[in-house]
This record gives structure tokens, sequence and C-alpha cells, in this order.
């Protein structure tokens, strides 16, 4: 569950936020805004659960905070807070539909118990959509196996008329058009792993429920487990959704992620592809986006991304265990290095039991993986040499393939250098990501550079791009922001004659006074006390 504590007075929100026991409700993340603008752009930018927000705040009151985050998400839970036990306000906020109304200052038993209603409320709300009783029923459906099956066959290239897309989607009741579609792709990451024995089928009907509940408001959603392990689905916007839709979409996803992750326990990574035209397209954007989860998220988990770069599979052939799905290079590209692994194994203990004779066998193994990875490191810029260092050698002098043991040992060798070289590569993009939003903050301080904006300028959701940042850095990046700030403030306070206010403006403080209270908070003293004690 993720908190958000809105009111205009600084050590309020602070002390709110700082001393109470939060952890008990279960309550993960407690955020902070000091005016209802900053709200609304932290409810934008991350998966708010509840908000308790003060009534009487300047330019936009808590009645007005509530009717906006209402437009923008009926399910977050509203908690309300005043000075003045009028009963105006109390109506007003019963009327959006706030938990409850609280008088200033509550006791912790009044804010944790209005807090712990809003908490059994979403609890409530999200167990029918992610019941196994419910997924069950659905799972034993003839008519979503059907629906799914038909996707799978889109996704693997199956040819048909327009007419004949047409006639099938009206006869599976799937509300989908001809035309421009997205495609969504969702790994379950190994906290899933529990369920593979027991009940797994479950899990995965039950995350195609609660992607369909939070994006069926303005999109149709078809969704089906595709044979490489992951969740595809295909998306099609309602004609009353909004002009922004990426941004939407990328909302939309890492509030699916949020509430996976809160009530079936349980992580996701997802990537979405840019629009395209359905059917006809669909298979090479599916290709794509499973490469992408290699290219992008690689070993990282939790990440929602959008698709950007293009890979393709590599071919499958002959040899059984080898070319079997998932192919060796798909498990590759996806990123799936203990999968890759043991398909190794696996290629190399046939050729042991039923060719251990035919050096024939053992060379097209050898070339078809030589390949797979060849292949990899070309669609990564890099030439195989350049990652497997001198594990080339016995490729190059044809030893790699002169035995089964040989085969095997120099494979999964080959396999560690190249997931570490992989490795690199996603930590170089991630490096590079850093150095962008460090420039363009530090150039421009005096415009906008918050999170929304930095994220723009390198093209990343801003929750991502924040995790980016804390992974690179170890710090968030309003953390590294509001230093950069202060630290800007405090040369300029030092080094010229400039009035506070306009010292204010130059690092994107259009509120003086708000200036002046960031300030104290950081080193303990106003500007004008700092400055004085530096002359």
């Amino acid at each position: 569950m993720q908190l958000l504590i809105v009111d205009d007075e600084i050590h309020w929100v602070d002390n709110l936020s700082m001393n109470k026991p939060w952890h008990t409700l279960g309550i993960e993340q407690v955020h902070k805004a000091y005016s209802a603008r900053e709200a609304l752009e932290l409810i934008d930018n991350h998966p708010i659960d509840i908000v308790i927000s003060d009534i009487l705040m300047p330019e936009m009151s808590g009645i007005e905070l509530i009717e906006k985050i209402r437009a923008k998400d009926r399910k977050i839970k509203c908690v309300m807070l005043s000075g003045h036990s009028d009963f105006e306000y109390a109506k007003q906020a019963i009327r959006h539909s706030a938990v409850d109304y609280l008088l200033k200052p509550p006791t912790d038993e009044e804010l944790l118990g209005a807090v712990g209603s809003a908490i059994e409320q979403l609890n409530a709300e999200w167990a029918m959509v992610g019941s196994l009783e419910r997924t069950n029923y659905t799972l034993r459906e003839n008519l979503p196996l059907l629906r799914g099956r038909l996707l799978l066959d889109a996704l693997d290239g199956q040819r048909m008329s327009a007419e004949e897309w047409t006639r099938r989607l009206d006869n599976y009741g799937l509300p989908f058009e001809v035309g421009t579609c997205a495609l969504m792709l969702v790994r379950m990451e190994e906290e899933f792993g529990r369920y593979r024995n027991n009940g797994q089928p479950l899990i995965e009907y039950a995350i195609i429920n609660m992607a369909e509940e939070v994006m069926g408001e303005f999109m149709e959603v078809w969704g089906v487990k595709e044979e490489h392990g992951y969740l595809a689905f295909l998306l099609q916007f309602k004609i009353h959704a909004p002009s922004n839709r990426e941004i939407l979409l990328e909302k939309l996803a890492i509030q699916l992620q949020a509430k996976v992750k809160q009530f079936l326990k349980g992580s996701l990574s997802i990537v979405m592809t840019e629009p395209f035209r359905f059917p006809e397209e669909l298979p090479d954007v599916f290709r794509r986006g499973i490469a992408y989860f290699r290219q992008i998220v690689g070993d990282e988990r939790e990440f929602v991304m959008r698709l950007s770069d293009s890979a393709e599979p590599a071919r499958q052939g002959a040899l059984r265990s080898l070319y079997l799905s998932p192919a060796l290079g798909t498990l590759l590209e996806a990123g799936r290095w203990e999968e890759a692994e043991e398909k190794l194994n696996a290629v190399c203990d046939e050729l042991d039991e039923h060719w251990s004779g035919s050096w024939e066998h053992c060379m097209e193994a050898g070339f078809a993986i030589a390949a797979a990875y060849t292949n990899l490191a070309h669609r990564g810029g890099h030439t195989l040499a350049s990652l497997l260092g001198d594990g080339i050698e016995p490729l190059q002098r044809g030893e790699a393939f002169a035995s089964i043991a040989k085969l095997r040992h120099w494979s999964i060798e080959a396999l560690r250098r190249l997931r570490e070289g992989t490795s690199n590569e996603v930590r170089d993009t991630r490096s590079s990501y850093v150095r962008k939003v460090q420039a363009f903050a530090d150039k421009n301080l005096h415009l906008d550079v918050s999170l929304r904006a930095l994220a723009d300028h390198v093209n990343l959701h801003p929750t991502h791009l924040s995790k980016i940042y804390k992974i690179e850095t170890g710090e968030g990046i309003s953390d590294y922001v509001s230093n950069l700030r202060m630290e800007r403030a405090c040369q300029k306070l030092k080094s010229t004659d400039k009035k506070v206010y306009e010292v204010g403006l130059e690092i994107g403080y259009m509120d003086p006074a708000y200036f002046i209270k960031v300030f104290k908070r950081h080193f303990g003293m106003t500007p004008q006390e700092y400055r004085d004690g530096n002359k």
C-alpha cells in the first residue's frame, strides 16, 4: 500500500509521515506533498492507494483536490483533515466518497482507524477481482480458451483475411476491430514460482482479470499466456479514451503491477509497444517485445517500459531438444539465463544418450549454439569475440565441437560470459540515462525539472526513471534536484548581491516564501541568515 499526505504546513506533513506507525497497517511507502498541485503530480507518477489531505490549502482546497482525484482514479481512498468543524465541509467530503473526515489534530486512534478503514475497503474491492473462486470458474469455461487460442494464432502470424478476422472476433464476443492496437507483454517474476506445480493457471487468470479491471475503463483488453511464458495482452483504446494515450497506458500498467504485488504477492515486469496495425503487424511487434525484455529490462525486476528497439528470434532447426520451443535464441533475447543453461544441458544430455557416436549431431548443436550466441552479440552492437575474450579461441579452432563434453563445457562457460557482457550493457544504458538527467537538471534549474519533465527528456516513465536513478546512484532523483538547488543557492548567496527572491527564481522557486521555507528546512537558517554568516 502507498499513502500520500497533503498539507501546506510542512511540519505537519513531516510529522505525520515520519512519526506514525504506518507499517503496522501494511503501508510500504509514504509520500509527502506540500500543495494540491504536488499531490496530483505524485498521483500521476506513483500508484497511490490512500490520500490524507487538509481541507484548507492555498491555490486549491482539499475538496477540489478530491474532485480531481476522482476524475483520475475512482479507487483511491481519501481521508480529509480540517481545523474547522464546519458541517458543510463534511457533507462535501462525504459527497466525494471520502472514507472519513477528521478534525485537526486527530488522535492516533482516529487517524490510524480511518486509514485502516480505507485499507479494508481496498482489500474488499480487489478481493473479488483476484479471487481464485472467480478465476477457477473462468478457467473452466470454453469461451476464454477459444479466445486465447485465437490470440495465440495471431501472435504466431496465422494468416486470415480482414473479413475472417472480423467474423471470428464477432463470434467470440471480442469487442476488437481490425485496426490500431497496442501490445503489452507481462513477465511473472520468481515469486510466482511457488505456484508452478499447483495453481499456476489460476494465478495467470487472476492477473488477466486484474488487467481487465484496471484498464477496462479506457481500452478493450484481450489476454493470453503464450508459449515463452509471458502473458500477452492485445489492447485497443475505446473512443472516449483521452488523447494522451501512451502516458495513460503506462500509468495503468504501473497500477496493474502494484495491485498484483499487493493482492497476489508477486511482481511483474511489463513491456508495452507503440501503436501498430492489427492483425498484420502483430507477429513482428510480438517478437520485438520479447527481445526488449533482454535489451533493457535484463535481470532487473518490476520494470514498465515502452518498446523502442527491434529484435528477431533465432530460427529453429532440426535437433529436437535444442529447437523445441522456447528456442535458445528466444531465451537469450528474453534474458532467461537459467533456462538457457538448462536447455544447453538438455541438448548435451540428448547427445550423450542418443548421438554419442555422431560427430555431425555434435557439430549441428555446436553451430546452432554458436549462431545463437553470435546473433545475440551482434544485436547488441558487439562482436562475439569481444564478449567471450579468450573463450572465442576453442570456437575458432573447432575444438568447441570436438566432443560432447567439450561442447557442454564451452557453451555453458560462453553463456556465463555473455550474461556478464549483457549485464554491463544494461548498466551502461542506465548510466547514460543518469548522465542525461543530471546534465539537463544542471542547465535548467530555473525551468521545469520535475520528475515528469526529466522523464520526458529521456523518454522514460517517471517511476522507472526514479528506479534506474536509484539503482545507479543510491539516491532519489528528487533528492538530487533538491540538493543541487540548495548548492546553487548557497553559491549565489555567497558570490552575488542578488536579492533572495531573485536567487530563488534562478533555481526554480517561483514563490519566495516557499524558497525560504525549503532553505531553512535544509540548513536550519534562512537564506539571509546564511548570507550574513558568510560575509
